[in-house]
């Protein structure tokens, strides 16, 4: 008989300081996060008649398209986190409300996973910016010095 895997939850006791400052640093990165998708819109802009070339094409597409999808994610998150921290008075207007305040902690892990992911899904999208960028003014300068 073969005994079940067990499933480990970790589970860290979060108080409202900690849960506080994490929605705080959350709402920093993601306002960032903003500012730079309006500098890699503007960027791609300027790379627009070699990132419609059909090498680059269909990667330019993906691109594009991946960039916009996280700009909206990035508006939601943006918002899902200031309902979250001004729910955070459950926690400290000395009420006991267990369940509110136990739905408020269950609600900051699921955020605590979503925004990694979105964090996670977004560097992934600057590298591959990056990237291909990189190899449009490598082949622009390539094509000068052949002429």
């Amino acid at each position: 008989m073969k005994a079940k895997p067990k499933v480990i939850k970790y589970v860290e006791w979060l108080n409202a300081d900690v849960m506080h400052e994490a929605s705080r640093r959350w709402l920093s990165e993601l306002r960032f996060i903003k500012d730079e998708q309006q500098f890699f819109e503007n960027l791609i802009k300027s790379y627009t008649l070699q990132l419609i070339e059909s090498p680059h094409f269909a990667n330019s597409k993906k691109l594009i398209k991946i960039l916009s999808t996280l700009k909206k994610k990035n508006k939601v998150l943006i918002e899902t986190v200031k309902t979250h921290e001004n729910e955070l008075l459950i926690l400290v207007d000395g009420i006991d409300q267990l369940k509110e305040e136990e739905a408020y902690k269950n609600k900051h892990r699921v955020l605590i996973i979503e925004m990694n992911k979105y964090f996670k899904d977004y560097k992934d999208l600057k590298k591959y910016l990056f990237e291909t960028i990189e190899r449009i003014m490598k082949n622009e300068k390539q094509k000068r010095l052949l002429q």
